[in-house]
């Protein structure tokens, strides 16, 4: 009997706190289910005219051929009828029939799932080798105690973080597909065809990930094990190995929610490379208001969330081990912050003299005898296909594109902090919100605001607040269970004391640089949903329209796409650069000999009070130790 108690409260443990955790994750799946099934209605249009429109774009909407298709699919029933059919439907195997083709819905979801799963796969893959380049440095001299003498980089990397997935993907197809014909740039017939889409979405991710293992590793090698394991002549590989394992289960909730982006979020790189995967097929069914289609890809996704994060929290308690339920951990959070650079300043100076120098000129007015124009003095960034200056439209676009990221970032930022405190209720909200892409998410807001100027601010917002609670909650999990946490407990502090001066302190930093990290991404979130029509409309200068309006003449005018490119990369360099801080460079100078210290910047002895549990751990300084 204590065998089983114990294995049902580690079954309990796992799916997020037991019968009231399962209650709530249903609610969350049926409401967003149900959201679905109430899209047409929501967004006031005619689910009959869609329809028809996606059967058929020349056909004559009469009042006898929409009648016909109301019948026919039973919308008069109103769309609880409908959503209980299909509901009913589904308890027996059956999904319903695709409103536009047909066709049976449940083989085409899952032949789609198939396809998507097979290109996550290899877009792991990529991304596992891209976060182990990122951090080799780090390994190789961690490993063998030099850390010390590391300078902080990131350029590269955020460079390659920052880059669109749809950009990588058109460059690939469009270079090694078309013109070199090394691999097959268009179709989904075997091995061959993953290649290029997986290196597209595999680059970015694996990127991500490798500067987050690269922000906790030094954590793991400043702990005792890895000193003794150094003193004691360990293998410098055994030691990385280690440490690798010890920050991995702080990472693999975000590993989690990377697995179910890259399958169903990747709708653009499934559009450019001819994928019939699902999320491609989940946006068009969307778009065609294909309820059965759309209610029954969303639903595989939320189940894949849902075993994704199991699997993850299996994986996080087979690798910790024990030492997560005796309370035996280290702290993994920087004893002191990364040093500040000026990097940022340069990086930031470029960005600013970009924006500066276009502001001046006019983003809308039209050329029609200076189109697709080369770079010169007249256009640096040369001009589209309607002869606009490119330089201004970036410079301009800059001032909404960026101000919209830095607001959905802070945002972000405050909901994962204040949401990831409590796990119990933010995590099958993650799983839940995590299967959904911000492409739908964008069509859902869509539907039911209407397209306006923060529409897909709020669509990016509803989803860009997950990976931070999840990263929160993981932190704060290993926190509770650190040696020093149990020790000022155990000193009489208080639940609200040990939340300010301890975990606080240990889980808002990473997570404010992941935050950072993640400010690109959004930005390109809003790009992907200005790419995809969703978002900024003709003529406005967002940077997600740019590169959507310039992308057909990317082979005859690199420029007009590579400029706007280049001002997302120049965005995350300056993001993940700033997240180590700020140092304005001053000039050294020599001192004329030693000096003694001011008597006055002697620090103070710390006062010892009884309702200031720290205080008793604070070791008492050098001039009181030489007193005794």
């Amino acid at each position: 009997m204590p065998r089983t108690k114990g294995a049902a409260t580690r079954v309990r443990a796992l799916a997020g706190g037991g019968v009231p955790a399962l209650l709530w994750r249903t609610v969350l799946v049926a409401g967003l289910v149900c959201g679905i099934g109430l899209l047409p209605w929501l967004s006031r249009t005619d689910p009959a005219l869609t329809v028809l429109r996606a059967r058929s774009a020349d056909r004559d909407p009469d009042p006898e051929t929409l009648r016909a298709i109301r019948d026919d699919l039973g919308l008069d029933d109103g769309p609880l009828a409908l959503l209980g059919r299909w509901l009913g439907g589904l308890l027996h195997g059956d999904a319903g029939t695709s409103w536009v083709s047909g066709s049976q819905v449940l083989p085409g979801v899952v032949q789609a799932l198939g396809a998507s799963l097979l290109l996550m796969s290899g877009a792991l893959v990529v991304a596992a080798g891209t976060a182990a380049a990122v951090c080799a440095r780090t390994l190789r001299l961690g490993a063998r105690g030099r850390l010390g003498a590391r300078r902080p980089g990131g350029s590269a990397t955020a460079v390659l973080a920052a880059l669109p997935e749809f950009l990588v993907a058109s460059v690939l197809a469009s270079v090694i597909g078309v013109q070199l014909g090394w691999l097959p740039a268009l179709g989904w017939y075997g091995p061959l065809w993953m290649v290029l889409p997986s290196l597209a979405l595999g680059l970015p991710a694996g990127a991500v990930l490798g500067r987050m293992l690269d922000d906790l590793l030094p954590g793991a090698f400043g702990e005792p094990w890895a000193m003794a394991a150094a003193a004691r002549g360990v293998p410098s590989r055994s030691v990385a190995r280690q440490a690798v394992r010890r920050c991995v289960p702080g990472l693999l909730p975000n590993l989690a929610l990377f697995v179910v982006g890259l399958t169903g979020g990747s709708v653009a790189v499934e559009q450019i490379f001819d994928i019939p995967g699902l999320g491609r097929l989940t946006l068009h069914a969307a778009l065609a208001q294909d309820l059965p289609a759309l209610q029954t890809g969303t639903l595989a996704l939320v189940l894949l969330a849902a075993t994704a994060g199991l699997l993850a929290r299996l994986a996080a308690r087979v690798l910790i081990g024990p030492a997560l339920r005796d309370g035996a951990l280290q702290s993994l959070h920087r004893p002191r912050p990364p040093a500040p650079r000026t990097l940022p300043l340069l990086y930031g100076g470029l960005l600013a003299a970009v924006i500066g120098l276009g502001l001046p000129r006019d983003p809308l007015a039209l050329d029609t005898l200076a189109r697709l124009r080369a770079p010169s003095l007249e256009h640096p960034f040369g001009t589209d296909a309607l002869g606009r200056d490119v330089l201004a439209r970036i410079s301009h676009g800059a001032l909404t594109s960026l101000g919209t990221a830095l607001a959905v970032s802070a945002a972000a930022l405050a909901a994962g902090l204040l949401l990831g405190l409590l796990p119990r209720v933010s995590g099958p909200l993650v799983d839940t919100l995590s299967a959904l892409p911000p492409v739908l998410a964008g069509l859902l807001v869509t539907g039911v605001m209407g397209s306006g100027t923060w529409t897909p601010a709020f669509a990016v917002a509803v989803v860009a607040w997950s990976p931070l609670a999840a990263h929160t909650s993981s932190l704060l999990r290993q926190e509770r269970a650190t040696t020093h946490l149990t020790a000022t407990r155990a000193l009489g502090a208080g639940r609200w004391y040990l939340l300010r001066h301890e975990l606080l302190p240990a889980v808002a930093p990473p997570v404010a640089r992941h935050a950072l990290l993640r400010l690109p991404g959004i930005a390109l979130s809003l790009a992907a949903l200005g790419f995809l029509g969703l978002g900024a409309q003709p003529p406005s200068p967002d940077w997600g329209l740019l590169l959507a309006e310039n992308q057909p003449y990317a082979e005859r005018a690199p420029w007009a796409v590579l400029f706007p490119a280049a001002a997302l990369a120049l965005l995350g360099t300056l993001a993940v650069t700033a997240a180590g801080g700020v140092r304005l460079p001053r000039r050294r100078t020599r001192p004329a000999g030693p000096a003694e210290p001011p008597a006055d910047r002697v620090a103070p002895a710390p006062l010892r009070r009884p309702d200031r549990p720290h205080a008793l751990l604070t070791p008492a300084s050098a001039s009181q130790t030489e007193e005794r």
